[in-house]
C-alpha cells in the first residue's frame, strides 16, 4: 500500500497554502479539508484534470461542470495530483513578473527603478517627445 503524503509525482500539496497533504492520496473525501488552511482539498484545482486551457477547465470530456473549482464537489472523476501545489495562478505570476520589471509594488525595483523612469524610458525608446507625438528624425 503507497504511503499517505505521496502520489506517483511526489508528495500532495495544499493548492491554497502548500501544506502537504497526509491523508490516502488514492481515495480524498469530499469533506477533507487542509490540516493548515481549512481549504477544501476534494476541489477542482487539485484534481489531475484541471487546466484552464481547456472548456470549462477540465480534460475530463465527460464530467460535468463544475463552476466554483476552489470548493469541494461531488465529482467521480477527481483524481488528485501532486503537481498542482500552491495557488499561485498564471495571471498573477504574470502580473508579479510585470510589476518586478517596472518596480511596481513590494517586489524588488525593476530595470528602471520606478514607474516614472519606466515611463521616460518608454517615451525614450518610441522617441516621443514633450507633446506626446512622435519627434521627427532627420
Amino acid at each position: 500500500m503507497r504511503g499517505g503524503d505521496e502520489n506517483e509525482d511526489g508528495p500532495v500539496l495544499c493548492w491554497r497554502c502548500g501544506h502537504p497533504y497526509t491523508g490516502d492520496s488514492r481515495s480524498v473525501p469530499r469533506a477533507e479539508e487542509c490540516a493548515a488552511c481549512h481549504a477544501d482539498l476534494h476541489v477542482c484545482r487539485m484534481c489531475e484534470f484541471y487546466d484552464t486551457r481547456v472548456a470549462r477547465s477540465c480534460r475530463e470530456t465527460i464530467a460535468e461542470e463544475v463552476k466554483d473549482k476552489e470548493r469541494a464537489n461531488f465529482c467521480g472523476y477527481f483524481r488528485i495530483s501532486a503537481a498542482r501545489g500552491p495557488a499561485a495562478t498564471d495571471a498573477t505570476a504574470a502580473r508579479a513578473q510585470l510589476d518586478d520589471l517596472f518596480g511596481i509594488g513590494g517586489g524588488q525595483a525593476g530595470a528602471h527603478g520606478t514607474p516614472g523612469a519606466a515611463r521616460q524610458a518608454l517615451d525614450d525608446l518610441f522617441s516621443l517627445g514633450e507633446s506626446g507625438t512622435r519627434d521627427k528624425q532627420s
